[in-house]
């Protein structure tokens, strides 16, 4: 089986075996300008799904007219409507200034940047598309990107983080909290890059300035020289054993039963990590209950 067939297949095996998605529901696709967002979205486009395209325009310096432009030409080839969220136009900050000042209060001190760039992606993410009443999230994450979270967790000794993880999200279902799907879960990553160059799609190969977080580009170098099938096996072992991190005491294992009182959006606790991160800072103003 050639790459395209195979990619497709295990898309289609994904979508049917976990109940992703079904064609009346209206999806909208997390884009980022990069390979696996790009085939996401080509691929539900081509099987007939119901999408449309959101960018949230992060404000980098010096790279985010490309990605921007990059987005819309995939847009425009797929015939789907793009929604873009303007970071610093909403919250008077890029994503590089709002790291640095959470980073410089008590809560963010000892995060990552990509911690809380993923805090602030989803929490934009899940309220814009409850505001534009879509059903589902998809996003571009592959097999390579699920293993690297496992093994960190395991590796960290918080296998209660790993939650979450799955082909869908398994929160509680909530009428605030959007779903999130992702239909590149067994795919590997070096067949989406050799499929996103046969299907020519436009594409930004470079990685992301405020990828520095050492640990986890270790993992991901261990990660990258595995064979796709010691992958597999890995992820097929996580599901063996995800009952019982389901029934770990722990914060991280309990569902969404709160709303948070500062944002009105769905939480653990009384205050979400959005506001938790961002109460010491400008931004805490724009984060108003709708």
């Amino acid at each position: 089986m050639n790459t395209n067939q195979d990619i497709e297949k295990k898309v289609k095996e994904t979508i049917k075996r976990y109940k992703l998605c079904n064609k009346k529901e209206k999806i909208l696709v997390a884009l980022s300008g990069g390979k696996d967002s790009a085939v996401v979205a080509y691929l539900l486009k081509k099987l007939g799904y119901n999408i449309e395209g959101f960018y949230i325009n992060l404000g980098i310096e010096g790279i985010e007219k490309d990605y921007l432009e990059t987005v819309k030409e995939l847009s425009q080839r797929l015939q789907i409507k793009l929604h873009v969220y303007d970071l610093k136009k909403e919250f008077g900050n890029s994503i590089g200034i709002i790291i640095k000042e959470i980073q410089n209060t008590k809560e963010g001190k000892n995060l990552k940047n990509c911690a809380i760039c993923g805090v602030v992606k989803k929490w934009i993410m899940n309220r814009e598309a409850r505001r534009l009443k879509f059903n589902k999230i998809a996003t571009g994450h592959n097999l390579d990107d699920e293993v690297q979270t496992f093994l960190m967790n395991i590796l960290k000794g918080s296998p209660q983080l790993n939650i979450n993880s799955g082909a869908i999200t398994k929160n509680k279902k909530d009428k605030k909290f959007v779903e999130r799907i992702k239909p590149l879960f067994y795919c590997d990553e070096n067949e989406i890059r050799k499929y996103s160059k046969k299907k020519k799609l436009p594409i930004i190969y470079k990685k992301c300035p405020y990828l520095v977080d050492s640990y986890r580009l270790e993992v991901r170098e261990f990660v990258n020289n595995l064979k796709t099938k010691d992958k597999e096996n890995i992820i097929k072992n996580f599901e063996l054993i995800y009952p019982k991190i389901k029934n770990l005491n722990s914060k991280e294992s309990k569902t969404f039963i709160n709303y948070c009182e500062k944002c009105g959006e769905p939480s653990r606790n009384k205050i979400c990590k959005m506001c938790k991160l961002t109460e010491s800072i400008k931004i805490q103003n724009n984060l108003i209950k709708k």
